[in-house]
């Protein structure tokens, strides 16, 4: 989907084109009901972007709530596959404050998930169809990509407390440098240690580019093995469709009670915040009973609408008006006619608020152009 596509239907054009996307890749849909019970979210209100959530109280005294997030709902009514593998899309509307406002919105959101055993393979597959959403999105796409794993491991290897690594996670990914050497240095780490942190926060740019910089900071502060996949899966799209636009960068973190191993998120040129966020979450699982393992990511349309046209000075480019003894096959004929050159709108009387391009009447057989109201 380029720019010169864009409309009033983008929205909807969009979701066509990612489930389109996932069902090529073997994903299929799973449908799910509008309501939780409360208590799944209010469990796990870290997991959401918003903790804001609505609620009522069904028929039999339980208090429920309007599905604020996805992926709680897939982990929570799919069953465990630790050998196997499961890769569901979804297509929901979920209810939640929307980005930008202080109300609530009935929020269109396109994501996948994959259950069970997940392997290398199947983590490059999610980053490359997170970057394909992107690019069907717009062509001006970044995805930003870290691995919350390598930097939990790093922070620990470097000294940091274990009861202050939320803090220093937090300073990251502010990329707050003056704060984290503060910090780092009111706990007394050596001066290289902390050099090093502030160079991975600072480092970002395309994959091929910082990659070797990255693993100069990491290689033996960190697992070999932990860090030899991640490079390989960076490496194994650099010359697919998501090549040019997979972007380093350590500041992308998440809450580490739920996310472990690569976490991103996909930005659209022209749009503030991110329209895309995913990564792996095993602990989410744990903590919700199950052994398999689990990544996925979710597209939040409202974000993207914003990409679409203006929407038009007019509500109809064209008004044909008709008589009382029209004659009703002429009259769809001409109607049909008409709305191959854009939308029509046949009415005995223009409405004084109505705004349109040409005003036409149907005069026996043949329609006469009135006036122009452009």
């Amino acid at each position: 989907m380029n720019n010169t596509e864009l409309n009033l239907d983008f929205t909807e054009q969009a979701v066509f084109a990612l489930r389109s996307l996932y069902n090529r890749y073997g994903y299929t849909q799973y449908k799910m009901s509008k309501f939780e019970e409360y208590d799944l979210y209010a469990r796990n209100k870290d997991f959401l972007i918003s903790d804001s959530v609505i609620t009522f109280t069904d028929l039999n005294g339980k208090l429920m709530a309007l599905k604020p997030d996805v992926t709680l709902s897939i982990v929570k009514n799919t069953a465990d596959h630790p050998s196997g593998l499961q890769k569901l899309y979804y297509n929901e509307n979920v209810y939640r404050v929307s980005k930008g406002s202080r109300s609530f919105k009935e929020i269109t959101q396109v994501g996948l998930e994959a259950f069970g055993a997940i392997d290398s393979y199947c983590i490059s597959e999610v980053l490359l169809l997170a970057a394909k959403s992107l690019l069907a999105i717009s062509p001006e796409s970044i995805l930003d990509v870290s691995h919350l794993g390598l930097l939990s491991e790093l922070l620990g290897n470097l000294g940091i407390p274990q009861q202050e690594t939320g803090r220093i996670l937090g300073y990251i990914g502010e990329k707050n440098l003056h704060e984290l050497s503060a910090a780092c240095e009111s706990f007394g780490l050596p001066r290289e240690n902390v050099d090093v942190l502030v160079k991975l926060t600072s480092l970002s740019g395309a994959a091929g580019q910082t990659v070797p910089q990255a693993e100069n900071l990491l290689r033996g502060r960190v697992s070999d093995e932990t860090l030899d996949d991640f490079i390989r899966i960076l490496s194994a799209l650099s010359d697919s469709d998501a090549g040019q636009m997979l972007h380093l960068d350590f500041s992308v973190v998440d809450d580490i009670h739920y996310y472990n191993g690569i976490v991103f998120k996909g930005f659209i040129h022209g749009l503030p915040t991110a329209v895309l966020s995913g990564g792996q979450y095993d602990k989410l699982m744990q903590k919700m009973g199950r052994s398999d393992m689990a990544i996925g990511f979710a597209v939040y349309m409202d974000m993207t609408e914003r990409l679409a046209k203006p929407v038009s000075a007019y509500d109809v480019d064209t008004v044909l008006l008709y008589g009382e003894d029209a004659d009703l096959s002429i009259l769809r004929q001409q109607t049909a006619a008409l709305s191959r050159e854009g939308s029509v709108l046949a009415l005995r009387n223009v409405p004084e608020t109505l705004k349109y391009r040409k005003l036409m009447k149907l005069q026996g057989s043949e329609v006469a152009e009135l006036e122009n109201n452009a």
